[in-house]
């Protein structure tokens, strides 16, 4: 196994300022509902995994931009544990989230890149510069340059896996092939497959990208992954769900942390699971990620 002290990841991340309001359905076309409440928090998908990572025991750079307002992001960062020489502040606004979760638990989100859309080669080159073959980047495709990202860490020797969320057409043509982990849900797992069943999506990513890890996960029928003709499946643990706003994130950091210090699929399903199960267990997105120690007493 590698070190704790080797395992060196860069994400490339978003940070979204999160206005969370909490609603008995999530509205309908057409109709006007009062919230139940509204809670502004720290968000973006890239924040979430970089605080996930950094609670798993992974030595984490988060490289991104904010904006004016969006330094009580970088702040949450640092308080995690979470290296932010790389997170700068750019003209404009910061990105942000309008988030509904309903009286189960569930979410429906509405995203505005802001800050996030401005990553540009020049930034991209300057941090990676500062890391080198086999280290890890860390993707979601809630920024710009995700492309030149991908290129940039293959050639350096760096191995990189992508969140590939949200599923829509900024996803079509990147080399997904240069990536070493491919997560993906099961919307963003049918658009990139065109195809919904679990097993054929599984079987249509593996042989596209056939030196590519793909992790698929499937809420409470658990999480799969195969590499070529390899297929790992790992059980969701049962628990009361409160906010699955992190669950996915949270899932993420959490596997990585695993694959990176050569765990097997099957143990890195699992410590992701048991994660998992806890951040859904509690309100909220980054606070909800719960650290490792925790993580362990629960397996």
């Amino acid at each position: 196994m590698r070190e704790e002290k080797d395992m060196r990841v860069v994400n490339f991340g978003s940070l979204n300022i999160d206005y969370v309001y909490r609603v008995d359905h999530f509205v309908q076309p057409g109709e006007t509902m009062s919230a139940q409440s509204l809670q502004i928090q720290c968000g973006g998908k890239g924040l979430n995994q970089s605080v996930a990572l950094a609670r798993a025991g992974v030595e984490t750079w988060h490289a991104g931009l904010i904006g004016p307002e969006g330094h009580f992001l970088k702040e949450t960062l640092d308080r995690a544990g979470v290296h932010t020489r790389f997170v700068e502040e750019s003209a404009g606004s910061t990105g942000h989230a309008i988030i509904q979760v309903d009286s189960t638990g569930q979410n429906s989100i509405l995203l505005h890149d802001g800050a996030n859309g401005r990553l540009t080669p020049d930034f991209v080159t300057a941090v990676l510069d500062q890391f080198s073959a086999g280290d890890t980047v860390l993707l979601q495709n809630e920024t710009s340059c995700v492309e030149e990202i991908i290129h940039q860490a293959a050639r350096r020797g760096m191995r990189t896996a992508m969140n590939a969320a949200p599923a829509n057409e900024k996803l079509v043509g990147l080399p997904l092939e240069a990536l070493s982990w491919l997560l993906v849900n099961e919307v963003e797992g049918a658009f990139l497959a065109g195809t919904e069943a679990p097993e054929a999506i599984l079987d249509t990513l593996a042989a596209r990208y056939p030196e590519t890890t793909v992790v698929l996960t499937l809420g409470e029928q658990g999480a799969a992954a195969a590499r070529g003709g390899w297929r790992a499946w790992g059980p969701a643990r049962k628990t009361a769900v409160v906010d699955t706003t992190a669950a996915g994130d949270t899932f993420t950091g959490y596997f990585l942390r695993r694959a990176l210090e050569g765990g097997t699929l099957e143990e890195a399903l699992s410590l992701a699971a048991a994660a998992s199960a806890l951040a859904v267990s509690r309100p909220g997105a980054a606070d909800a990620v719960p650290g490792y120690e925790e993580v362990l007493r629960t397996l």
